[in-house]
């Protein structure tokens, strides 16, 4: 039995799951609503607050789609209740970000200001102007849209120059030595 895929989903008050033809996944919560597609050999049983995963047989790939069937799932509830978020870094002499309206602008040494629409559910939040916020309810939007920014100018390894995530560390190299 599969570790992740055995576990139900606990549903939280104001969190209704419904699946439907195809079984297609909706998930309604307090911040909106999600929808997945699972695939067909699964089997999506919602009870009273659970919901919970069942596969047709133990072979490898639906043991595989089992756990991956269960965490959709839990992130789509999650991401309804409390939402995701990413948060970035930029480092650099005159390096900033602005928001402007429903666009992060980024000035990152390029010779034009790079602007990034939100977009797919995802917003930006710019508390600072070297701290970028991605916050969404759709956990795989919100971290394509972070890499996306991050992408822009990804950190270099000689002075750490770039935009990076909150908690990641960049493996430093040691520059050129002059002639002895």
């Amino acid at each position: 039995m599969s570790r992740i895929g055995k576990l139900p989903v606990q549903l939280p008050g104001g969190v209704s799951v419904s699946v439907g033809d195809d079984n297609v996944v909706a998930v309604k919560g307090p911040k909106g609503q999600l929808t997945q597609k699972i695939h067909k050999d699964m089997r999506v049983v919602v009870e009273e607050n659970t919901v919970v995963v069942e596969r047709p047989t133990d072979s490898k790939p639906h043991k595989a789609l089992h756990g991956l069937s269960r965490a959709l799932i839990h992130n789509m509830v999650e991401g309804v209740t409390k939402g995701y978020q990413k948060a970035l870094e930029i480092n650099g002499v005159g390096y900033r970000a602005q928001k402007q309206g429903k666009k992060l602008v980024l000035t990152v040494g390029y010779s034009h200001p790079v602007e990034i629409p939100e977009d797919g559910g995802v917003e930006f939040e710019v508390p600072a102007p070297n701290r970028i916020i991605v916050k969404g309810i759709d956990k795989q939007a919100v971290g394509a849209m972070a890499a996306k920014v991050r992408g822009v100018r990804e950190p270099e390894p000689y002075k750490g120059k770039g935009i990076k995530y909150e908690n990641e560390r960049i493996l430093r190299k040691e520059g050129k030595t002059g002639k002895k």
